[in-house]
């Protein structure tokens, strides 16, 4: 063995639960660096260096283990292979292809140290060159393309730091993500590309220029478009107690909502849940293509039962993978189930690395391993530009759900995320107690897009020239009168409902409809599952004209229980599930028997 080759070996010298000590490779490491375990096959990371040895995190059990085991370094950090077969597939946390290890592996468990391509290496795909030999091409530009699904169109790219001329460039045809493509010279230097790259997942991908939130991410959930909206670049946090319907609200995002690709990252969720994902995502059809949801998804999974270390990694992998997608020109969609597990295994790495505790045993630093997470969100313009010179935007909207012990929201995990998120969807256990779904309590939720994303509703309102409000009018209208029936909850509790003025009375009746009618929904339900924008805006300036109009029948003398039609209110509450999104014909015509109505109750009088 020579000096080189021996200054890529160490012995193991010290073994504490997840984390091992090294010696032999502290003078020839880098920090976040790969080693591996040789008579295991168990993957590691460094995450410390000492003058006399090292410290790495195992990404398998360490059962079995002996001290002067030989550690060999593999002098790369943790990265993902990027390319086509990305799409429609499981993998966990270092990107070890759950599917494909269970057509070996019957049992269904992960044995320790198995190794398998994250990518076929042997699947042919089709491709399609976009550039020719002699081109000038720099980072990010797409010089052809694979159809990875039906739905998504994989376009392969420059990768980062690459520049110069394209010397080589294969024929339309079927290669694996092996074969060679396409070469760049640079400086007379000439080195050849295949469908894939590899990207690490602690650094962020570059890109040309960060641009201001301007679209919205539309959930199809009535509460969430409405108040709390998201913008597609932006971050959201859900937190909630057990049983509130955080992974039901994920899901249904995930199904629903706009975005042209979803990451799921299940970390640390029991495995039920994550199996339950599956068959949903197999069963749903995509309502544009009417193809698999599968398609458009890939999931991260990392149950309760995997390695900590790995549910540690599984975050930076998914946005990472996310990053690749964002710089072809797609809107992605981060979802993080939860965040709180994989906080818990820093918590429990920290301890065993006996750092000095924070608040309930976290370590001080969890605020910035957040903040480094979320902040990968955000609308980008790309580095490259594609056969025709245009440059590409894509985004990454990061949505993540926190689960505080017995709802906490003071807890450290809650606080440190409340801090860097731009929406909160505070999951209440009142409401979820009382079969309201879903259980956002409207009055500790917030969002600070809807000045953002203003311009795009205005460009998409309905008019109706009974009631000319836009949407952000209707927010400021809705929270309003939510407002106003909270304030009158004390009044109530001193003088009782039946006491109060008629034009309070129509406002506390008016929040119970808007509750009943638009913020409550059932994700089970076909047609009341998704919302589409316009049936939204519809909706809610039905409710928002009865309110109006009720205002002026009071000051013409009328009484509150002449008003209160309870044909017309039930069936303003029956719009939500019996008519179809695309039905917005009946929409109007409701809204113009409901005034018809109600100047019928004038002339009557």
């Amino acid at each position: 063995m020579t000096l080189e080759d021996s200054s890529k070996f160490g012995v193991i010298t010290a073994i504490k639960g997840s984390l091992i000590e090294v010696k032999g490779l502290e003078d020839n490491i880098k920090l976040h660096d790969l080693i591996k375990i040789t008579k295991y096959n168990i993957l590691s990371e460094v995450i410390q260096i000492y003058s006399n040895y090292i410290v790495a995190q195992c990404y398998d059990n360490t059962h079995k283990l002996k001290l002067n085991d030989k550690v060999i370094n593999l002098q790369r950090p943790l990265s993902m292979e990027l390319g086509p077969g990305l799409m429609a597939n499981v993998f966990d946390g270092i990107q070890r292809p759950l599917d494909t290890i269970f057509q070996h592996f019957k049992e269904g468990q992960l044995e320790r140290g198995i190794e398998f391509s994250p990518l076929s290496q042997t699947k042919k795909w089709h491709f399609i060159p976009l550039r020719k030999p002699g081109e000038d091409v720099s980072s990010g530009d797409i010089i052809g393309t694979v159809q990875e699904t039906q739905i998504i169109n994989h376009k392969i790219m420059i990768p980062p730091g690459i520049f110069g001329k394209l010397s080589f460039i294969v024929e339309e045809g079927d290669y694996s993500i092996i074969d060679e493509i396409y070469c760049v010279k640079e400086n007379d230097e000439e080195k050849s590309y295949s469908l894939m790259q590899k990207w690490a997942i602690t650094k962020r991908r570059p890109f040309s220029e960060r641009i201001k939130p301007y679209e919205p991410l539309l959930t199809g959930t009535r509460i969430i478009d409405l108040l709390f909206p998201i913008a597609k670049g932006g971050t959201l946090a859900i937190p909630g107690g057990f049983g509130t319907g955080k992974t039901v609200i994920l899901q249904t995002i995930a199904k629903f909502c706009n975005a042209d690709i979803i990451v799921y990252i299940g970390c640390g969720e029991p495995g039920n849940e994550i199996a339950n994902l599956l068959k949903q995502f197999k069963e749903t059809y995509d309502a544009k293509n009417r193809r698999p949801l599968l398609e458009r998804t890939i999931i991260i999974a990392n149950t309760s039962n995997m390695p900590v270390s790995a549910r540690d990694a599984s975050l930076f992998s998914g946005v990472t993978i996310a990053e690749y997608y964002r710089d072809m020109g797609y809107d992605v969609a981060v979802l993080a189930d939860s965040t709180s597990r994989w906080a818990e295994s820093l918590r429990e790495i920290s301890g065993l690395l006996e750092e000095m505790p924070a608040e309930q045993g976290y370590p001080a630093y969890l605020p910035t391993r957040l903040s480094s997470f979320y902040e990968r969100a955000g609308v980008i313009k790309t580095l490259g530009q594609d056969h025709s010179g245009k440059g590409n935007i894509g985004s990454i909207t990061i949505i993540g759900s926190i689960s505080p012990p017995a709802g906490d929201f003071n807890e450290p995990v809650t606080t440190a995320t409340i801090r860097v998120v731009q929406a909160l969807l505070a999951l209440d256990n009142t409401l979820s107690y009382q079969k309201q779904y879903p259980a956002i309590n409207w009055l500790k939720s917030y969002s600070n897009y809807p000045d953002y994303i203003s311009e795009w509703w205005i460009n998409t309102d309905i008019y109706w020239s009974e009631i000319d409000i836009d949407w952000l009018e209707c927010r400021r209208q809705v929270d309003e009168i939510l407002s106003k029936e909270n304030d009158l909850k004390f009044i109530i509790q001193l003088i009782g409902k039946k006491n109060l003025p008629d034009d309070q009375k129509l406002d506390l009746f008016m929040a119970k409809l808007i509750q009943n009618s638009l913020l409550i929904q059932n994700a089970f339900v076909e047609i009341d599952n998704f919302t589409e924008y316009k049936k939204l805006i519809g909706l809610i300036k039905i409710i928002l004209l009865f309110f109006k109009e009720g205002k002026i029948l009071l000051k013409k003398g009328f009484k509150f229980n002449e008003i209160k039609e309870e044909e017309v209110l039930n069936s303003i509450m029956r719009l939500t599930h019996s008519v179809p999104n695309e039905d917005f014909n009946q929409i109007e015509q409701f809204k113009n028997r409901m005034l018809s109505d109600l100047i019928k109750l004038v002339f009557v009088k």
